[in-house]
C-alpha cells in the first residue's frame, strides 16, 4: 500500500499494470478516510499531536481491478492532500463490514504499507459509498483478494517445486542435474515455438520432449554421458 504511487490518465484515471483487468469502479460518492499511526502532525491534516496518529480524508472514485484497489481523490474543487492510494490485493491484510447504529456502514481495511509508500505498520482505511449499496463492493473485493492470493500462492509453490540444473563439462548450452539413471537436462534458451510433443533421437540417445509447465525444450540423457 502507498500514497501517491498509480500513474493517472489525464482524466484521473489510474492507467493499468501489465495483464491487469479492472473488474468495478465507482466514479462518485467516495469517502475515504486513511489512518496513519505514529506520525507527525503535518498542514492541512487532523493528528492527536506530535507523535500521534494522522488522519487523512478525500472525497474521490474507487477502481477494483485484479491486481489492486485504487483510490483517486477528486481534484476538481482544490488540491487533495493525497492524490491516489495504490493497494496491491495480497497487501490486504483484512477486510471488515462495519453496520452502526447510527450512521452509514463502512468498509474498514487493514493494510500492510510498502516501504517507502508514505505509510506506517497499522495503516487503516475507512471507505464510505454515499450513492451505492457498499456491501456489494465488500463482497466483491473479498473474492478477488482471495483470487490474488490463491494464485499468489501458486505461484510461489511452483517455483519452489522446479529443479536446480548445473552445466556438465563439455555439454555447451545445455544444463544437468543430479545423478540418476536418466539426468534432465533443459536448453538455457527455451524453445517457445517448439511445440508440446517433441521427441527426436540423436547419436547419444537422448530424448527431446517439452515441458508446458515451465515453457522449456527438455533433453533428457543417460546419466553416462559426460
Amino acid at each position: 500500500m502507498a500514497l501517491n504511487w498509480a500513474m493517472l490518465s489525464p482524466d484521473r484515471a489510474p492507467i493499468p499494470l501489465p495483464d491487469e483487468l479492472i473488474i468495478r469502479t465507482v466514479d462518485v460518492g467516495v469517502d475515504l478516510t486513511v489512518t496513519i499511526p505514529n506520525a507527525p502532525p503535518t498542514g492541512s491534516v487532523t493528528s492527536g499531536g506530535s507523535g500521534g496518529a494522522k488522519k487523512m480524508k478525500e472525497m474521490g472514485r474507487l477502481f477494483l481491478t485484479d491486481q489492486r484497489l485504487i483510490f483517486v481523490a477528486d481534484a476538481s474543487q482544490r488540491k487533495p492532500t493525497f492524490e491516489s492510494l495504490s493497494i496491491p490485493l495480497t497487501s490486504l491484510l483484512s477486510s471488515k463490514f462495519e453496520q452502526p447504529l447510527l450512521g452509514s456502514n463502512y468498509l474498514v481495511l487493514d493494510i500492510k504499507p510498502a516501504t517507502a509508500g508514505g505509510l506506517k505498520d497499522g495503516t487503516r482505511a475507512e471507505i464510505r459509498m454515499k450513492e451505492k449499496g457498499i456491501f456489494e463492493f465488500a463482497s466483491t473485493l473479498d473474492k478477488t483478494r482471495e483470487r490474488a492470493v490463491y494464485m499468489k500462492r501458486q505461484q510461489a509453490d511452483e517455483e519452489e517445486g522446479l529443479p536446480t540444473y548445473s552445466t556438465p563439462a563439455g555439454t555447451p548450452g545445455l544444463e544437468a542435474g543430479p545423478s540418476s539413471d536418466i539426468v534432465p537436462r533443459t536448453l538455457r534458451t527455451p524453445m517457445f515455438n517448439a511445440g508440446p510433443d517433441i521427441r527426436a533421437a540423436n547419436p547419444y540417445g537422448e530424448i527431446h520432449t517439452w515441458d508446458p509447465v515451465r515453457l522449456t525444450h527438455v533433453i533428457w540423457c543417460p546419466d553416462t554421458i559426460s
